[in-house]
């Protein structure tokens, strides 16, 4: 939610929405992944703590990034967002999605299919529905205030967009540190 924030603040509205679109293209895998796993393997941490960690790198990444933010000029400054490439690999790096499909989403996908195709799918539309229209509906109210934000009230926001940032990388490190011990390999 932090980088349709920071992407609709400086690069508009649309770049936001990019940001949003990104779990359609990154949980799809995931979700099969999820299901074909929780049949082969009992136990992932191992997997939730290199993708927890390789999250938290990029995040830490991002925040610095925030954090470099100087005075912008809404038409004079233009760089290539390349949101759409940052959200989907903000959310492969995310474990929140194979947490979520590997301990709730998939069992209730199962459990769905189970009663009917129809079942399967509109508990994927609602959920995907939710989402998306969330993260937009934030990138739209997020685009529509970047031109309040200038100078220095657009600096202390990025920044404050880099704390939270900073906040969710040590977040994901401790999740990661977190599944190492529970197999053992953290004392």
């Amino acid at each position: 939610m932090t980088l349709v924030v920071s992407h609709a603040l400086a690069h508009g509205f649309r770049e936001g929405v990019k940001v949003s679109l990104a779990p359609l293209i990154t949980d799809f895998p995931v979700i099969f992944l999820s299901m074909y796993i929780l049949k082969q393997v009992a136990n992932t941490d191992h997997f939730l703590s290199a993708i927890s960690f390789a999250g938290s790198v990029f995040l830490f990444y991002l925040a610095w990034e925030s954090f470099r933010t100087g005075n912008f000029d809404i038409e004079a400054s233009y760089k290539a967002p390349k949101s759409l490439r940052t959200g989907v690999l903000v959310n492969v790096l995310n474990p929140n999605p194979y947490l979520f499909w590997f301990t709730v989403g998939s069992p209730i996908l199962l459990k769905g299919y189970g009663q009917s195709a129809a079942c399967a799918a509109s508990f994927l539309g609602a959920s995907y529905v939710c989402l998306v229209g969330t993260k937009c509906s934030i990138a739209l109210m997020a685009g529509q205030s970047r031109h309040f934000l200038r100078g220095n009230a657009y600096i202390c926001t990025m920044r404050l967009l880099g704390v939270l940032l900073l906040i969710f990388a040590a977040m994901f490190f401790r999740n990661a540190l977190y599944y190492l011990s529970v197999d053992g390999l953290v004392s």
